[in-house]
C-alpha cells in the first residue's frame, strides 16, 4: 500500500489517538503513528501537542524511524525550544553510536534545529564528528560548523571549531576535503575580513589533489576557492593551469564554467610569450564551443559567459564563428546573444562570411530577431573598415524590401555609418529620403531628421522634407523633437536666407508651446546664440563632430575584470557585479584579476584594440544613445525573450480596465461578490497582463476610417452555414508574386476553435516541399497551434487544401487596420510574405452571452462616448431571423422588446481577449435598414464589430 493513506484520516480524536499509538510497545505500530504524524505536518496541521511523545520513540535503532523523529524535530523544536532540550540526550547518544549513518544523521539534524539553548550542547559531539574515523561523518561535520556559525559566530570561534575545519582541508578524503572548503568558503563570504581561507602552495596542492576524486559538485567547491587564490608567481600559475586543464573535458557545465574562470584569472599572470600560453588558448575553445550544443537554457547561460570571455579575449574564439550561427529552431534568447557574439568576433578574415549570414538573418519572420541584425550589418560595418562598402550596400538591399521595420532599423544605422566614414557614403541619401513617409518609430524618425539636417546642403528639398514633420510637432516623441529642433537651426545656418520662417517656427514651438524642459532649454540656447553671434553659433552648432568608435556597447574595463572573476554564477549571465542584484549583501568583496606579468603590456588583448588606436588606449566607452537604450533592455530581460513579449505599447497601460478584463472580471462566477464594482471606477488590479492574448494596447489611435467597407463583400452568394458564418477562399498570394506558389485561404471557427483554411496550389515547373508558416505579432495574439502539414511534396499543377488550427495566444501588438494579419509561408524554394484580413466574428466566443441584469449595469457604466451608431442596408429579415443567425456567430440576444412598433434586440458578444461588446438593434418590421448601436469599453474595436454583422446578415 502507498504513503498516501497517512494523509486521509479525520476522526475527531486525531490527536489522542495519535498519542496512543506513539506509545504503543510495538514497534511497527509506533513507526505508522510517526508516519502519520509527519503527514499531518506535512499538509500544515499543528500536531506540535505530540512533541514528548514523538521524542520518546528516539530511542530506537531502527534507522528509518529515527530520520521520521529527526525530521519533527527540526520543524517544531523553533517554537518548542523548552521541549527540544529532552532531545538534547538522544543526540549526544547518536554521536557515539557505531552506526556511521547515525552519527552523521544526528549531527546533521543538531545543525539544522536553530534554537541558542541547544547550540551549546552541541558543541562536544561535533567536535568528536570533525574527527570520526569515518569520512562520511567528517563530511557532515564539516557542514554542519557552516550551520553553526550562521546561529551563533562567536560560539564557533571561541570553540576552535575554524581550525579544525582548516585542518580538514589536508584530509585523506577528496569529499571531506571538499565539503570543508565549501563550509569554509561561505564562512567567509559572511565574514570577509576574516582570513579564513588562508591558502598557501601546500593546500593548494593538497586541493589539486583532492580535485581529480570528488563528486562534480565538490570539484565546483574546490574550483571556486582556487579562482580566489594569488599565485606567487607565473610558474606557481602555469602549474595550477595545468592541473586545472583537465577538468575542461567534464560532463558538467557548471564545473567546466569554473574551471574557465580559474584559468581566465590566472592567464593573467603568464607572459604572452610562453609557449604554454597559446597552447591554453586553444585548450579553451573546444569546451566552450561543447557547451553550445546542451539545451537552450544552458546554452544561454553558456553564451552571456562567452560574451565576457569574447569581450576579455578574442583570440579564444576568433576561428570558431561558424558555432554561433544561429539556427532556425533556437529560441529568440539564444539568437539574440549569438547575434551579439558574433558582431564581437567579426574581422578582416570573417567579415564576408558573416555578412551572408545576416543578410539571411535580416529576411527571417521573428520581427526582433530581424531587428537586431539589421543593426549588426551596421556594426559589422563600423567595425570593420574594409566592409563598409559591402554593408552598406546590403542595408540598400534591405531598404528596397519595404518591410517596414527593416528600413527604419537600415535607416538608424546608416545614420551611424555616416558619423564613423564621413563624406564617404552620402550617395545613398537620395534612396533614405524616398522612404521618409514609412517612418512611424521614434528613433528612425529621429535619425531621418539627423541625416536630413547634417547634409541639407546636398538635399534640395531639405526645408520642406524638415517641415513635413514640423506639422505634429507636438505629437512627436520628446527625442525627435530635440533633433527636429537641432536640424531646422544647422539648416538655417546652411541656408539663412530660405529657412528664416522654418526656423522662427521652430523655436517658438520648442520654447512657448512646450512644457518640456530638455526642449525649451536647448531652444533658448539656440534662440539667444542666433540672436547675438551667429558665427559663434555656426561653430557651435555645425562643430567637427568626434568619429564613433567601434563597439559602442563593451563592458567597463574594471566591470569586466571583476565579471570574470564571476564566471559561472548569477553575476556572469546579468554582466551586472553582485552588489548589484544581492539584497542586503553584507559586505561582499569585489574581485578583480592578478596583476599582469610585465605591466607594460596592455589590459586589453592587442586584437580588441581598436583599429588604427595604439594598443594600450581603451576603446571609448560611451554608447550612443539607441545602444544604451537596446543593450539596458537585452541586459536585463535575459530568457523571458523567448515567451511571448507583451505589446510594446503597453508602457501606456494605465487605462488597462479598457482592454479586457475589466468588464470580464464582473462576469461569470464571481459576478455576486463584485457587483459593487458596476459604479465604473477601474476595478482591475491588472489581471491583464497575465495572458498576452489579453494585453491589447492601450494606446489604440482612432478607428481607420474607410479602406475596409468593401473587405467582406468577397463572400457574396454563400448560403446560411450552421456555426459561424464563413466567407469564401479568395486569392492571398498569387502565384506571380511567390514562384509558382499560389495561396487561397478563408477563416473560420467550428465548436470554439478557429482555423484557417488554406488551398495551396503548385503552379512552377518543380516540385515544392518543406512547408512552414509563422505569422508576425498581431492585434489579438491570432498564431498557427500546429505546423503546416502537408505531408507529400506538392507537384507541379497539384493543389492540396489544408485546415490550420489557430489560437489567440501568440504575441500581440496593435496593427492597422486592427484585423490585419501579416503571414509568411516558407518552402524549399523561398519565404514568401503577405498580408490578409480576418473577419473579426472568428474571435467572438461561445461563453458570449451576458445576464439582464449584468448587461443593464454594463450599458450604464461604459461611457456615452464610446458608443457609436452604424446602419446596416438591404437586409429583408424579420427580428427572429435576425436574431438565430447571429446566434450561431456567437452573437447572443440577451432581450428582446418591442417598442412603439419598433423590435428592439439587445445582445452581447466576447472577444477572445475577454473585452465585451454589447449592441442595441432596431428592426423596424417591413423595413430592409437597421440601427445598430455598439457600447464598448475599447471603442475601436466597434467598426470592425459592425462590419462583422454586416457580413453575417448579408449572406
Amino acid at each position: 500500500m502507498t504513503d498516501s493513506k497517512y494523509f486521509t484520516t479525520t476522526k475527531k480524536g486525531e490527536i489522542f489517538e495519535l498519542k496512543a499509538e506513539l506509545n504503543s510497545d510495538k514497534k511497527e505500530k509506533k513507526k505508522e503513528a510517526v508516519k502519520k504524524v509527519i503527514a499531518s505536518m506535512t499538509v500544515g496541521k499543528d500536531v506540535s501537542a505530540l512533541f514528548p511523545d514523538v521524542v520518546n520513540c528516539m530511542q530506537t535503532d531502527n534507522l528509518e524511524l529515527k530520520k521520521l523523529v529527526y525530521l519533527y524535530l527540526m520543524n517544531y523544536a523553533k517554537s518548542q525550544p523548552d521541549m527540544a532540550i529532552m532531545a538534547v540526550n538522544t543526540f549526544v547518544k547518536d554521536c557515539e553510536d557505531p552506526n556511521p549513518l547515525i552519527r552523521a544523521l544526528a549531527v546533521r539534524t543538531m545543525g539544522c534545529i536553530r534554537v541558542d539553548k541547544i547550540t551549546e550542547y552541541l558543541c562536544e559531539p561535533l567536535r568528536k564528528c570533525l574527527k570520526d574515523e569515518d569520512p562520511y561523518v567528517r563530511k557532515t561535520a564539516a557542514v554542519c560548523v557552516a550551520k553553526l556559525h550562521d546561529i551563533n559566530a562567536q560560539l564557533v570561534e571561541d570553540q576552535g571549531f575554524l581550525d579544525t575545519l582548516k585542518d580538514l582541508i589536508s584530509d585523506s578524503n577528496p569529499m571531506v576535503v571538499a565539503n570543508a572548503v565549501a563550509a569554509l568558503s561561505e564562512i567567509a563570504e559572511s565574514h570577509p575580513s576574516s582570513n579564513l581561507l588562508d591558502l598557501n602552495p601546500q593546500s593548494i596542492n593538497k586541493l589539486l589533489t583532492a580535485l581529480n576524486e570528488c563528486t562534480e559538485w565538490g570539484q565546483i567547491f574546490i574550483l571556486d576557492c582556487l579562482a580566489n587564490y594569488m599565485p606567487k608567481d607565473d610558474r606557481e600559475a602555469q602549474s595550477i593551469c595545468e592541473r586545472v586543464t583537465p577538468r575542461l573535458s567534464h560532463a558538467n557545465s557548471a564545473v567546466v564554467l569554473s574551471a574557465v574562470k580559474v584559468l581566465m584569472k590566472f592567464m593573467e599572470m603568464l607572459s604572452k610569450d610562453l609557449d604554454y600560453y597559446g597552447t591554453l588558448l586553444k585548450k579553451l575553445a573546444p569546451p566552450l564551443v561543447t557547451l553550445l550544443s546542451a539545451e537552450p537554457e544552458l546554452q544561454y547561460v553558456a553564451l552571456r559567459n562567452i560574451n565576457l570571455i569574447v569581450q576579455k579575449r578574442p583570440e579564444i574564439l576568433k576561428h570558431e564563428m561558424k558555432v554561433f550561427f544561429v539556427k532556425y529552431n533556437d529560441p529568440i534568447y539564444v539568437k539574440l546573444e549569438k547575434l551579439d557574439i558574433m558582431i564581437r568576433l567579426a574581422s578582416q578574415a570573417n567579415i564576408a562570411q558573416v555578412l551572408a549570414e545576416l543578410k539571411e538573418y535580416a529576411t527571417e519572420v521573428d520581427v526582433d530577431f530581424v531587428r537586431k541584425a539589421v543593426r549588426a550589418i551596421g556594426r559589422c560595418a563600423i567595425k570593420v573598415e574594409q566592409s563598409a562598402e559591402r554593408c552598406v550596400s546590403t542595408l540598400l538591399d534591405l531598404i528596397q524590401t519595404k518591410v517596414n521595420y527593416v528600413v527604419q532599423e537600415a535607416i538608424v544605422v546608416i545614420k551611424d555609418i555616416f558619423r564613423k566614414y564621413p563624406n564617404k557614403y552620402e550617395s545613398v541619401i537620395a534612396t533614405l529620403c524616398e522612404n521618409l513617409d514609412s517612418l512611424d518609430e521614434p528613433e528612425a524618425r529621429a535619425a531621418m531628421i539627423w541625416i536630413v539636417g547634417e547634409y541639407a546642403e546636398r538635399i534640395d528639398n531639405a526645408d520642406e522634407l524638415l517641415e513635413s514633420f514640423l506639422e505634429g510637432f507636438h505629437d512627436e516623441s520628446t527625442q525627435v523633437q530635440l533633433q527636429l529642433l537641432t536640424a531646422i537651426v544647422k539648416l538655417f545656418l546652411k541656408k539663412p536666407t530660405e529657412t528664416q520662417e522654418l526656423v522662427q517656427q521652430v523655436l517658438s514651438l520648442a520654447t512657448q508651446d512646450s512644457d518640456n524642459p530638455d526642449l525649451r532649454d536647448r531652444g533658448y540656447i539656440y534662440w539667444r546664440l542666433l540672436s547675438t553671434d551667429p558665427v559663434a553659433a555656426k561653430e557651435v552648432v555645425l562643430a567637427e563632430k568626434p568619429l564613433i568608435s567601434e563597439e559602442t556597447d563593451l563592458i567597463e574595463p574594471t566591470l569586466l575584470d571583476e565579471l570574470i572573476c564571476y564566471i559561472g554564477t548569477l553575476a556572469s549571465v546579468y554582466h551586472k557585479p553582485p552588489s548589484a542584484f544581492v539584497e542586503g549583501s553584507r559586505g561582499i568583496v569585489h574581485k578583480s584579476l592578478p596583476p599582469r606579468t610585465g605591466s607594460s603590456e596592455s589590459a586589453e588583448s592587442p586584437d580588441a584594440a581598436p583599429s588604427g588606436a595604439p594598443p594600450s588606449e581603451q576603446p571609448a566607452v560611451i554608447p550612443t544613445q539607441g545602444d544604451l537604450l537596446g543593450d539596458l533592455l537585452n541586459l536585463d530581460l535575459g530568457p523571458p525573450v523567448s515567451g511571448p513579449p507583451v505589446a510594446t505599447s503597453s508602457v501606456q497601460m494605465g487605462a488597462v480596465d479598457l482592454l479586457g478584463g475589466g468588464l470580464d472580471s464582473l462576469m461569470g462566477d464571481e459576478s455576486e461578490g463584485l457587483r459593487s464594482d458596476v459604479g465604473g471606477s477601474p476595478a482591475m488590479g491588472g489581471t491583464s497582463f497575465t495572458a498576452p492574448s489579453a494585453v491589447m494596447p492601450a494606446n489604440l489611435g482612432p478607428p481607420p476610417s474607410g479602406g475596409l467597407g468593401d473587405l467582406f463583400d468577397l463572400a457574396g452568394g454563400v448560403g446560411t452555414l450552421s456555426g459561424s458564418h464563413v466567407a469564401p477562399k479568395t486569392v492571398w498570394l498569387p502565384a506571380m508574386k511567390a514562384k509558382g506558389l499560389e495561396i487561397s485561404g478563408t477563416f473560420s471557427r467550428q465548436v470554439g476553435a478557429i482555423s484557417m483554411d488554406l488551398l495551396l496550389t503548385n503552379k512552377a515547373l518543380q516540385v515544392m516541399s518543406d512547408f512552414a508558416i509563422q505569422f508576425n505579432r498581431n492585434s489579438f495574439g491570432l498564431a498557427p497551434a500546429a505546423p503546416l502539414q502537408i505531408h507529400a511534396p506538392l507537384a507541379p499543377n497539384q493543389t492540396v487544401e489544408i485546415s490550420l488550427p489557430l489560437n489567440t495566444v501568440g504575441s500581440v501588438m496593435k496593427m492597422d487596420p486592427l484585423n490585419n494579419l501579416q503571414v509568411a509561408v516558407k518552402n524549399n524554394i523561398d519565404v514568401f510574405y503577405f498580408s490578409t484580413l480576418y473577419p473579426l466574428h472568428i474571435l467572438f466566443v461561445e461563453d458570449g452571452k451576458m445576464e439582464r441584469q449584468m448587461f443593464l449595469a454594463t450599458w450604464k457604466d461604459i461611457p456615452n462616448e464610446n458608443e457609436a451608431q452604424f446602419q446596416i442596408k438591404d437586409c429583408p429579415l424579420s427580428a427572429d431571423a435576425v436574431s438565430s443567425k447571429l446566434q450561431g456567430s456567437n452573437i447572443f440576444t440577451v432581450a428582446k422588446r418591442n417598442v412603439e412598433g419598433q423590435d428592439m434586440l439587445y445582445q452581447s458578444l466576447k472577444l477572445t481577449n475577454g473585452i465585451w461588446v454589447l449592441a442595441e438593434l432596431r428592426i423596424q418590421p417591413g423595413s430592409p435598414s437597421f440601427t445598430l448601436s455598439l457600447k464598448c469599453r475599447a471603442p475601436e474595436v466597434s467598426h470592425y464589430v459592425y462590419q462583422a454583422y454586416e457580413t453575417i446578415l448579408k449572406n
